[in-house]
């Protein structure tokens, strides 16, 4: 079999994303608003929510000035309800038919792990694991009628690690750990890939304020930039451009994999 015959694609389109339709959780800020613009550079239409109006309709201004093909709506991921209306609205959009889905949006809180109370539970897992889940099951249907479906998880190499003060965060990331691989057997026999990426520390408005909150979780984050082995924290456009690798047709034998940007975990145990 030659090349350009792989997936029935030619060689000049594998890189490319143009034709296809992209929703992107939590696209206003930090890695999910560098994701958006990566994809709509690629050639993508790509639809985003955020829990702020105000947010979205700036992000909206400012894609529009760039000539991307971006549309979003105001979306509570941890609400059941607002995460089916989003996928009413954007099936509408798109026609009934969803080539990627990135379940970007999603929260840490740092604390010692006898402090979390049952709200934290409850927040953490509503949006970080039970949100991306959700969304993925209910998007399902229009992934599947695009004949090219693509599910990418935003999950933490604390969900591989064992780090101080984020115990129910990196319980949620290695339940996305888990899922990717379960979905990616479940759905490669309808077209679906599905993999995760997990971040290092990246520098983002949320770990910002992570570590100007007090100074113990500066110096823990200090401590984790510490460990990466390229000495820094990364950059959202650096997680954006392995996400949208992953989305391409040139990706198209890669699923179940969890893939690390700037692997902080080489030294494993506590910082």
């Amino acid at each position: 079999m030659g090349e350009t015959e792989i997936g029935g694609i030619g060689q000049g389109m594998r890189w490319s994303l143009k034709g296809t339709s992209a929703l992107v959780t939590g696209g206003t800020r930090g890695i999910g608003h560098a994701i958006v613009e990566e994809l709509a550079r690629f050639g993508a239409t790509v639809y985003t929510c955020s829990r702020k109006q105000d947010e979205v309709d700036e992000c909206l201004k400012q894609w529009k000035n760039k000539g991307f093909q971006v549309a979003g709506s105001v979306c509570d991921v941890s609400s059941r309800p607002d995460r089916e209306k989003l996928m009413k609205d954007v099936a509408g959009y798109f026609n009934g038919k969803i080539n990627i889905l990135v379940n970007n949006a999603g929260i840490s809180i740092l604390k010692e792990a006898i402090d979390f109370t049952a709200e934290d539970y409850s927040r953490l897992m509503s949006i970080n694991f039970e949100a991306c889940f959700h969304l993925s099951q209910i998007a399902y249907p229009y992934l599947k009628a695009s004949g090219n479906g693509n599910v990418v998880f935003i999950s933490s190499v604390c969900g591989i690690i064992a780090t101080s003060l984020l115990s129910l965060y990196a319980a949620t990331k290695g339940a996305i750990n888990q899922i990717t691989k379960n979905l990616a057997c479940e759905w490669a026999k309808d077209n679906i890939r599905v993999n995760a990426v997990t971040p290092w520390v990246i520098n983002t408005p949320m770990i910002q304020a992570h570590a100007k909150s007090d100074r113990g979780k500066e110096e823990l984050i200090e401590g984790f930039i510490a460990r990466a082995p390229m000495g820094r924290a990364g950059e959202a456009s650096e997680v954006s451009a392995l996400v949208a690798f992953i989305c391409l047709p040139a990706a198209s034998y890669i699923t179940g994999q969890t893939i690390s940007v700037d692997g902080g975990y080489t030294v494993n145990g506590f910082p």
